[in-house]
């Protein structure tokens, strides 16, 4: 890619990099693997660039592409084999102290959604976000239906890991 459309993402992307840092918090559990799977989703969503024609919204892209990497890196067992990229990661991340909060509740919710499958996990970050569920949908590649029913069920789900705990 050119100077020109590297300029252009990291433009889109810098703005958005905080999403990134969300969805590496359910998914992860550690600072390495946070980072791991942070510059992981950076390398697939510039790797992908190209691929953004603009239909839907520079955020809704980013996040089926992150959601959709973070779900299929953590499904191998060999989650460590992390790729090289043209484009400088570190020049881009944000670090994630930025993003920790050391307060209890936040804690055990965030301990609970770990505890979530990959597709609730999703669901549950989106909600958070403030996500209407006709985005979430096209996010996920589901309905606005489905995703209000997967929703429901992951809200009853997480409520019960919470009061669990």
């Amino acid at each position: 890619m050119s100077t020109e459309q590297e300029k252009t993402f990291v433009d889109f992307f810098k703005p958005n990099q905080r999403l990134i840092h969300k969805i590496c918090k359910i998914y992860t559990n550690n600072p390495e693997d946070h980072q791991d799977l942070f510059q992981e989703i950076t390398i697939q969503l510039w790797k992908s660039f190209s691929g953004f024609k603009g239909e839907a919204k520079f955020s809704t892209w980013m996040y089926r592409v992150a959601l959709n990497t973070a779900i299929a890196l953590f499904r191998k067992p060999q989650k460590k084999n992390m790729q090289t990229s043209e484009i400088d990661v570190s020049s881009l991340k944000m670090e994630y102290e930025d993003y920790e909060d050391d307060e209890h509740k936040l804690k055990k919710m965030y301990k609970a959604i770990y505890e979530l499958s990959d597709v609730e996990k999703a669901l549950i970050m989106l909600y958070l976000e403030d996500k209407p569920y006709k985005e979430i949908g096209d996010i996920l590649g589901i309905t606005e239906g489905n995703a209000r029913v997967k929703m429901n069920r992951a809200k009853n789900n997480l409520k019960n890991k919470i009061s669990t705990k």
